[in-house]
């Protein structure tokens, strides 16, 4: 088998692995895998922005207490004090190297405000701020010369010497299996919306880097807690596409079917509401009849409102939409993962070798409710950190006491021999959106656990027998599922972006921890066959 060798490996090319490459550049020698074209990933469908305490008003203490007051009593604070201290440089850094920020006319960063931000502090290009950013860094990237890149590489393994992880095993562009030697392995893959019938997230964000870590026998932490953005695009024909928090932050108004601003009936904050809980309103509304639900800029200058979001305002027109002057309809979409692979502050996994940053990671940052803004910077800040982790020598991130492993629950039955069947993507989607989506309860989780269970062996089996791409991202993808599905079962408390209809209250006595797991013996997803076995 054809083998590819380097220092250093990075599986994914969002911010976190563009911004690793830079830092391991002046080190050795970097290869960045990426399954799609470079320059496709979760980082540029960002729109809002990224939070940074640059303004007059604003301090890294406040930034922290907004992220942990919206990180629902799960926020690990001493990751939360990294993300804003060294969030500040990192984005002073990007502005350095060209990044082209909004400003006012006087030439000052113009700073927007989203839910749950206490003040404006969200930097922006328009309403396209990652695309703009990872502009900026592959620019830098592509004129280092110790950086290469392999496109169309799907990752189907880790490969693991003595315990540690020494590299990874690709399909590449032809379909052939091969293998790349390095001695520090970063995780950069994103992540899991695809994993729901209704996303934001592009067609790459399958959950891979989970699935790859988990085989891997690393833990994975607080895969129950999903962020469903409130306002995706909901229009017959067209695309479920966001639109951004930020567009509510200028002053548009949710109204229901009857053309009633109606948040306010749910939160004292409105429209600004966390986002968990204006997903939920929204169903809510609908279910009492007072759908369909619009997002509504009319009262806005119109030509303000299609200067500020030029994006947003194309692909409402597209869909035969005027942004600036008609009802936008909306509902809920998965939108981001805040749980992950879990890791320290330097981006370590526990297996020593493996390195993990950005969405596919868990470091707590986040708790179970994202704080607006604080993904870019997230993929940022630990990007940046684990390139100076993987120049040191390899060991594994202990947990910390708030996290525990507490075991994975179990079917309560095996399937019937007719539900014991590899299910299609699609299905898998359509399955998770109706049993693990905004509202969640332990009938439909069970149900569906028993079925992603059997999906998952069917998986792993026709993996090993048939190891081509399309086998290898049913089993990611349903493994990420079964996880998600398990997890969700298994915390009997509503929290952030995890709501069960059956325990709606949030119970800090009992569940005040980050639950993890993590691959053993008898689990439906266990390391899959390697291609030329």
């Amino acid at each position: 088998m054809a083998t590819d060798r380097a220092d250093f490996l990075i599986i994914g090319s969002g911010i976190a692995g563009l911004r690793a490459a830079i830092g391991l550049a002046d080190a050795g020698r970097v290869l960045v895998l990426t399954k799609a074209e470079p320059t496709e990933s979760n980082t540029g469908y960002a729109q809002g922005g990224i939070a940074a305490a640059v303004g007059e008003d604003d301090s890294p203490a406040l930034h922290a207490a907004d992220t942990v007051r919206a990180g629902a009593g799960l926020c690990d604070e001493a990751a939360v004090r990294v993300l804003v201290e060294d969030g500040l440089e990192y984005v002073r850094q990007l502005i350095a190297w060209g990044t082209r920020f909004d400003r006012d006319a006087a030439g000052r960063l113009a700073l927007g405000r989203e839910a749950a931000h206490s003040v404006r502090r969200v930097l922006h290009a328009g309403d396209a701020t990652g695309r703009e950013i990872a502009r900026t860094l592959w620019e830098r990237v592509s004129g280092l010369p110790a950086v290469s890149t392999v496109n169309h590489a799907l990752v189907v393994e880790l490969l693991a010497d003595g315990g540690a992880v020494v590299g990874a095993r690709y399909l590449d562009a032809s379909g052939a299996p091969r293998e790349a030697r390095a001695r520090a392995t970063l995780l950069a893959t994103g992540g899991a919306g695809q994993v729901f019938r209704e996303t934001t997230n592009p067609p790459v964000a399958t959950g891979d880097g989970i699935a790859l870590a988990f085989r891997a026998g690393a833990c994975v932490a607080d895969l129950e807690f999903v962020q469903f953005h409130p306002t995706a695009l909901n229009q017959p024909g067209a695309p479920r596409f966001l639109i951004s928090e930020a567009v509510r932050g200028e002053g548009a108004r949710l109204v229901n079917g009857r053309g009633e601003a109606f948040m306010a009936r749910y939160h004292p904050n409105g429209d600004l509401a966390p986002r968990d809980v204006v997903a939920r309103s929204i169903l809510q509304e609908i279910e009492r009849g007072a759908g369909p639900i619009a997002l509504t800029l009319a009262h806005l200058d119109a030509g303000y409102v299609r200067e500020r979001f030029p994006t947003i305002a194309e692909m409402c027109r597209r869909a035969g939409l005027d942004l600036a002057r008609d009802p936008i309809p909306v509902g809920p979409a998965a939108h981001y993962m805040m749980g992950g692979v879990a890791t320290d502050e330097w981006a370590r996994t526990t297996v020593p070798g493996l390195f993990a940053a950005g969405e596919v990671a868990c470091t707590g940052v986040h708790g179970a409710n994202r704080l607006a803004s604080n993904s870019l910077l997230e993929g940022l800040v630990f990007g940046a950190r684990a390139a100076v982790a993987m120049q040191q020598p390899p060991r594994a991130a202990a947990l910390k006491p708030d996290r525990r492993d507490v075991g994975f629950p179990r079917p309560p039955a095996r399937a019937p021999a007719r539900r014991r069947r590899a299910l299609a993507m699609d299905e898998v989607r359509d399955l998770m959106w109706r049993a693990a989506g905004v509202f969640r309860t332990r009938d439909r989780l069970q149900d569906a656990l028993v079925q992603l269970a059997g999906a998952c062996e069917a998986a792993r089996t026709a993996a090993g027998r048939t190891p081509g791409e399309d086998a290898w991202r049913r089993l990611n993808l349903t493994t990420v599922a079964w996880l998600i599905a398990g997890a969700a079962l298994r915390r009997e408390e509503s929290r952030g972006g995890h709501f069960r209809a059956d325990f709606p209250a949030r119970d800090d006595e009992h569940w005040r921890f980050h639950a993890s797991d993590r691959c053993t013996a008898g689990a439906p997803a266990p390391a899959a066959n390697s291609p030329d076995d």
